[in-house]
């Protein structure tokens, strides 16, 4: 049983490996974010001594204050993965390099204005409700392009890619469409804009099926952290 951070780290890499190579990728196109949310200071350096480089966040309060704890450490990269409701966009704009879930015009103009001229722009992904779930955030595949146009004409914003949550559904032939409609959206925006290279989709159950519907980023917390406490039994 694998009992560290470094260990854990390790192996999640070789899980992506292995789906590379199932999906005749590369693993260098692959990006490893660790969800570091809820996760100690400890824990977090932990990672980074392994050679974690790039860390997600759910909560803006307690993303804003590890960011400026772990100051020094300016190579890490850091993104903001959760539900962005106004009154936190300042917060935002002003810490993260990465923002994983817009999905609406008046958020993406407020991270714009609120992102100072001397920071580079704003990394942005927009949220896709790939299954239109109603207790999910994210814009439907019809509206994509409205909302790319505008983040792509805002300077403090640079339009990275999508991102999305598919549905847990048991059935595995619908999973992977849902998968594959992502990737087919995905495509789309790359044929529109030459900066598109960031899908952002798998986490720790579903990190192979991502990688082969062309997922460029996998977000992975237990699996690399363990189980939060409140998850303990």
């Amino acid at each position: 049983m694998m009992n560290t951070i470094a260990e854990r780290l390790k192996e999640v890499r070789n899980q992506i490996i292995l789906a590379c190579e199932a999906a005749q990728r590369s693993p260098a196109d692959v990006r490893l974010l660790a969800v570091s949310k809820t996760r100690s200071i400890e824990e977090i350096l932990q990672a980074r001594q392994a050679g974690q480089m790039e860390f997600g966040e759910n909560y803006v309060q307690e993303g804003v204050s590890k960011i400026a704890q772990l100051e020094e450490h300016s190579e890490i990269t850091w993104h903001f993965i959760g539900p962005v409701q106004s009154n936190k966009t300042r917060d935002i704009a002003g810490s993260f390099g990465w923002v994983h879930s817009v999905d609406r015009a008046k958020i993406a103009r407020r991270l714009n204005d609120q992102r100072q001229h001397a920071q580079p722009p704003l990394n942005v992904l927009i949220q896709v409700n790939i299954d239109q779930e109603d207790t999910k955030a994210g814009v439907l595949p019809a509206d994509i392009a409205e909302l790319a146009g505008l983040i792509s004409s805002l300077p403090g914003l640079r339009l990275r890619g999508l991102m999305a949550i598919p549905a847990a559904a048991a059935d595995a032939v619908a999973r992977a469409a849902s998968y594959a409609r992502m990737q087919g959206l995905y495509s789309g925006l790359q044929a529109q804009y030459d900066q598109i290279d960031t899908l952002s989709m798998g986490m720790s159950d579903d990190l192979a099926t991502a990688i082969k519907y062309g997922a460029t980023t996998v977000r992975i917390g237990t699996a690399i952290f363990g189980s939060r406490p409140s998850d303990k039994k």
